[in-house]
């Protein structure tokens, strides 16, 4: 695959707590090449007499994964079930779940949060056959003993999704967009004229569990990453505060995003819009979203194209995609040996059987395993073009966030005021559960 640009400019930015990966692809066809015991780690067999349970943490891979479960208990006889949690659930879905006997033997454990509240109940994958399938350190996760928490199936990126023939149906080109300016130049002639062209700028930026993550998640990730650049310095923990020095930026991109959409800023709190079909429906030009949505956006605007935040940052025109992920395996350290082991296997098989490798990339869009099938992906193929020309990756610094669930509900609950009436007083709110947030949510977390 073509993505080695993008983990050397990450690796260079030593991101090695920040980042995860995927599942791949060589040409073992059975789980008796497995990833080995809670013992020894050595390689398991099949006929263990262990089973599989899977909590997915991505909706939109559901259907592939069922598939995927279906024939490696067709091939090795061993069960594996797979179980989606909601979009915005999975922590809670988790704490639940693995309060029960049959707990999930596989899970993820995506920042460093998560690796303090369920580390305890992650196997140490380090010289597992799994773990040396990977090819590159920069995704995985580790507890403060060097402990291998968890390993990533998938790396991902995010910015502003494009439909450059909804453009050119405005009179515009793709071309003409270089930074914020130019960007605020063509989202704000086409919202003028959206009753005419029958489509409008933005799809709607709603603020339920099942949206808000774009914007208090991934839009967010513009103020640390910038604080970061500006330092010179990628983080690799948590710091206890942040300056909130780019949140001007953030409010430049957030103005644009809500106030030049099919949904007025007023109706977004409920949500209910469903943002990912009016973008594939061709309903609006622009939306906020990652690469996982390619699939879902690759039929009807075959021609989409991902491109970075702009927001008015000086030297923007160099800027890349942001590149990362949350995405990484985890085995249950408190299931049977057994259920270990088959789950040690099957995930090796994963990245190791060329169908169900090919199966997950097309729904992941890039596993960074030795034997990975291809992206085909065209999102990931517009950052690792960015990152050729030179311009800088965005790391995820977002995943660094304190207490992730509440600080986001502030950021949510402040950004719904400043949508319903967008007065300077309301903005300071909003900059308040950014920084002062970040502070507060950083002492819960670490007293």
């Amino acid at each position: 695959m073509k993505m080695k640009k993008i983990l050397a400019a990450i690796l260079a930015a030593s991101m090695c707590g920040c980042f995860f990966a995927g599942c791949n692809d060589s040409g073992g066809t059975t789980a008796s090449n497995g990833g080995g015991t809670a013992a020894n780690n050595s390689g398991g067999t099949t006929g263990s007499g262990g089973s599989v349970y899977w909590l997915n943490f991505k909706p939109e891979s559901d259907e592939v994964l069922q598939k995927v479960a279906k024939m490696y208990t067709d091939e090795t006889k061993v069960p594996v079930k797979v179980v989606t949690a909601a979009s915005g659930t999975y922590e809670q879905t988790l704490s639940a779940e693995m309060d029960k006997s049959d707990a999930p033997t596989l899970f993820v454990i995506g920042n460093s949060a998560g690796v303090k509240q369920w580390g305890d109940y992650a196997l140490d994958l380090k010289d597992t056959k799994i773990a040396k399938e990977l090819n590159t350190n920069a995704y995985n996760l580790y507890d403060a003993n060097g402990k291998l928490v968890s390993i990533g199936y998938c790396y991902e990126c995010y910015g502003i999704i494009v439909n450059p023939d909804l453009l050119k149906q405005a009179g515009h080109e793709l071309s003409e967009i270089k930074n914020f300016a130019t960007l605020k130049t063509v989202v704000e002639d086409i919202h003028s004229r959206a009753s005419e062209l029958g489509f409008d700028a933005f799809t709607s930026c709603d603020m339920d569990d099942s949206s808000s993550w774009r914007f208090t998640g991934h839009m967010a990730n513009l103020e640390y990453f910038y604080e970061e650049k500006a330092a010179g310095k990628t983080w690799t923990e948590c710091p206890a505060t942040i300056t909130g020095d780019y949140l001007g930026n953030f409010k430049n991109l957030y103005d644009l995003c809500i106030n030049n959409s099919i949904s007025a800023p007023t109706e977004l709190a409920t949500g209910g819009h469903d943002p990912s079909n009016q973008f594939a429906t061709c309903k609006a030009a622009f939306t906020v979203q990652g690469s996982w949505e390619y699939s879902a956006y690759k039929e009807k605007a075959p021609n989409a194209v991902m491109i970075p935040y702009y927001c008015g940052v000086d030297g923007e025109e160099k800027a890349g995609l942001n590149c990362g992920t949350e995405n990484c395996w985890a085995v249950n350290s408190k299931a049977s040996e057994a259920d270990q082991q088959a789950t040690l296997d099957f995930m090796y098989w994963c990245v190791t059987n060329k169908e169900a490798s090919k199966l997950l990339v097309d729904s992941f869009g890039v596993m960074p395993y030795k034997n990975a099938a291809e992206s085909s992906n065209a999102f990931l193929k517009n950052a690792n073009d960015l990152t050729t020309k030179g311009n800088y990756v965005m790391d995820w610094a977002t995943n660094y966030q304190p207490n992730v669930n509440e600080y986001r509900a502030a950021l949510v609950s402040a950004l719904n005021a400043y949508n319903a009436d967008q007065t300077d007083a309301n903005w300071a709110q909003v900059k308040a559960a950014f920084v002062d947030g970040w502070a507060t949510q950083y002492q819960a977390a670490n007293g």
